[in-house]
């Protein structure tokens, strides 16, 4: 299996290097992944569940990093096994650009190859879960690389009294509603006898289940 592509990431180029070498920002990235523990300077263990068509298994890997170059390049090479399901091992070839400042272009370059039960399953499944799987973490690291957008500066005081209508134009206002109010404060605390904050996070847990399970 080959695979490769380029992202954009609104971060610089060093951030985005400290990134990929931080454990717990990789955890979070891979989907599926249940842990990744760093056993030497430039080597990594993992687990992930992985689904493939009907089946499913979860993936015990070793990673390696080699040819690095901080913070432009480095090699990836690793193996999984998941038991009864097969193997996976390979490698891949990963460069950062630096497109600006607070810019900069990931490129990645992937070989790898299977066995066992995978090998069976075909290899237009295994790409496209693959390819989705990659999406996915690359959506996630990318988002979580980005810096937060700059808060909104409150308007002066000053600027609010100038903007607004005289008292004596104005027609006749209801009582004001507390300060802070938001759409939240108008929703009933614990719709069909569930905390607001519960369906909120069921929302989320069902979008990252639906991504998760769309190859079945």
């Amino acid at each position: 299996m080959d695979m490769s592509g380029e992202r954009r990431i609104h971060a610089p180029r060093q951030r985005v290097w400290d990134a990929l070498n931080d454990p717990e920002m990789l955890r979070a990235s891979i989907p599926g992944c249940e842990s990744v523990t760093r056993t030497a300077e430039d080597a990594f263990e993992a687990k992930v569940s992985l689904k493939i068509g009907p089946m499913a298994a979860k993936f015990g890997g070793k990673v390696k990093l080699e040819n690095i170059n901080a913070p432009i390049s480095y090699t990836i090479t690793g193996e999984g096994n998941g038991g009864a399901m097969g193997f996976a091992k390979g490698g891949a070839d990963v460069a950062l650009e630096e497109i600006s400042a607070e810019e900069t272009l990931l490129k990645y370059a992937v070989k790898a190859q299977v066995g066992g039960k995978m090998a069976q399953l075909g290899a237009r499944l295994i790409d496209s879960t693959a390819k989705q799987m990659s999406d996915q973490f690359f959506d996630r690291f990318a988002a979580a690389v980005a810096p937060p957008p700059p808060a909104e500066a409150p308007m002066p005081a000053a600027m609010e009294i100038e903007h607004a209508a005289p008292a004596a134009a104005a027609p006749r206002a209801l009582p004001a509603a507390p300060a802070g109010i938001s759409i939240f404060d108008l929703l009933p605390e614990a719709p069909l006898g569930i905390p607001l904050m519960a369906w909120g996070g069921g929302a989320i847990w069902l979008v990252i289940l639906v991504l998760l399970f769309l190859w079945r």
